[in-house]
């Protein structure tokens, strides 16, 4: 082969290689760090005792890792987002995460926990927020030791996203279970509101304390529409249960205004998604998203399937992609990748509030 005649074979071939390299660009920040309950736990609550897990099939029956502990047959929302971020590889749980890995990210979250640290116990050990908390603070000390001091780890910090859902168990586990706890009794919806948020808003000034600039705060969702309540509280297993919904609605108003307050810190970017708004939205058309189910789990026992949850080895509905909850409590992974698409790039101007997480990622 003659030397034009290579050169024009290899040029081709290199504009490919050149392509390839551009595909794989980098993430659009260097990292992401979440915190939350069971609907973005990843595995940390695997090696605790803890009732609150789902590191058995048939949960992880889509997930390419199988049964890694997350709470759907897939993906959840913060996997979907972590790839809309541009990272290749899932952020990985707190528990057992390297030096490298603390660099990109890692997942605080544990399944049943709450704002308030007794939130969940009838279902054992959880990581509360405030433990998950310790955990980051235990976590930025490594960071300090791997990038050589404050000011480089404050600066890696600042530029990285932050997620945290959290409120859900605080309702679900909490308020709304008279038998086991006392905060029904003592509070109205209202003052219940306003307790969470105080303390939430201590919290949340704990990890802005830490680094923390750009913070997404989830809404909590429909819990009043899912699988478990609908079988429990609802007389025809389909509209949703009011009182629930309505004591969540008030939680979230709340955490609006808490966005507006941590926005006047120095260097802070706070943004709430309006993951309520979301799934009343998608419950609204479902078939426009592809769903036909929306009232019962793919995977669980009883009325609605949803009395009890998806149990070891149980064999779930073969349409998951059709199905808006996973189990009794829990999305799929069609509806988490939904959600996390429009708290990643807003459809609506409703669905977050001041902006989605693709522009928090530019700011």
């Amino acid at each position: 082969m003659g030397r034009a005649a290579a050169m024009r074979w290899l040029r081709p071939a290199l504009l490919l290689v050149l392509a390839a390299v551009a595909v794989r660009a980098e993430p659009q920040v260097p990292c992401y760090f979440v915190f939350g309950d069971s609907l973005v736990d990843n595995g940390n609550n695997n090696d605790i005792a803890s009732l609150a897990r789902a590191n058995y099939p048939p949960y992880g029956i889509d997930f390419p890792g199988g049964a890694t502990g997350r709470f759907s047959n897939g993906l959840t929302t913060v996997d979907a987002i972590s790839r809309l971020l541009g990272f290749d590889d899932f952020i990985p749980p707190y528990a057992g995460a390297t030096n490298d890995q603390l660099l990109t990210g890692v997942n605080f979250a544990s399944a049943a926990a709450g704002i308030r640290d007794e939130t969940g116990q009838q279902l054992g050990q959880r990581i509360s927020f405030g433990g998950q908390l310790q955990n980051y603070q235990s976590a930025v000390q490594q960071l300090v030791s791997i990038l050589g001091d404050e000011d480089s780890a404050a600066s890696h910090l600042s530029q990285c996203i932050f997620t945290v859902g959290m409120g859900s168990n605080d309702y679900l586990n909490n308020y709304f279970m008279p038998a086991v706890y006392q905060t029904s009794q003592q509070y109205t919806p209202e003052q219940y509101a306003d307790a969470l948020i105080a303390q939430y808003s201590q919290q949340l000034r704990t990890l802005y304390s830490y680094g923390a600039r750009k913070v997404a705060l989830m809404g909590v969702g429909q819990v009043g529409c899912s699988p478990n309540e609908l079988a429990q509280r609802s007389p025809d297993g389909a509209t949703c249960v009011p009182e629930i919904n309505a004591a969540i609605d008030i939680f979230n108003r709340r955490l609006v205004a808490l966005v507006d307050q941590f926005n006047a810190l120095p260097g802070a970017h706070f943004t709430y998604i309006n993951a309520y708004g979301i799934f009343e939205d998608i419950l609204r058309a479902p078939g426009s998203h592809g769903l036909t189910v929306t009232n019962r789990g793919c995977c669980g026992v009883g009325r609605n399937n949803g009395q009890v949850t998806c149990l070891p080895f149980q064999t779930p509905c073969a349409n998951r992609n059709e199905y808006l909850f996973w189990d009794a409590f829990h999305p799929t992974e069609a509806a988490n990748i939904l959600v996390g698409r429009r708290a990643y790039s807003a459809a609506l101007p409703s669905d977050v509030h001041p902006v989605d997480l693709r522009t928090l990622a530019q700011l």
